[in-house]
């Protein structure tokens, strides 16, 4: 009898607690201060259009210093609309950051195509990579857009 009670309790606090936790949110980069869109000294490829017109190009984004390494990445478009992205730089200062790298990147450049904008879910246990490859996007995608 003792050891239901005990068993009981036990489950109903993890229960409990298991409810009270905050869904996951991405990560502040490690020592980088908050960035402005303002400016970006990244390189435009030829062949863009002017503002207010389809835009058409392969745009560099900003290279994203993470905890784990940099990450960055160029964005094509054609008539506005994002048909590729090839990823630059991508943390591999060892086996395990090479690992997380090969798996994430992929899944980020589909689900950033298929929304066609920055604005996509980390993927799960790469959350510094996902983070700088969302922040180096935005910035392509602001080039275009500029």
């Amino acid at each position: 009898m003792r050891r239901a009670v005990l068993a009981t309790t036990g489950i109903s606090t993890l229960v409990v607690s298991l409810l009270a936790l905050k869904p996951h949110q991405a990560p502040a980069l490690v020592g980088m201060p908050p960035r402005s869109p303002t400016a970006s000294s990244s390189p435009r490829t030829p062949g863009t259009s002017a503002p207010g017109t389809s835009t058409t190009g392969t745009f560099t984004g900003d290279p994203i210093d993470t905890r784990y390494g940099t990450v960055q990445v160029a964005a094509t478009l054609s008539q506005g609309k994002i048909t590729s992205i090839t990823v630059l730089r991508a943390p591999d200062r060892g086996g395990r950051d090479q690992q997380i790298s090969s798996y994430a990147l992929p899944r980020l450049t589909e689900e950033a195509i298929g929304a066609q904008s920055a604005q996509i879910d980390a993927v799960s246990g790469a959350s510094y990579t996902s983070q700088g490859y969302i922040e180096s996007l935005q910035s392509a995608l602001d080039q275009a857009h500029a």
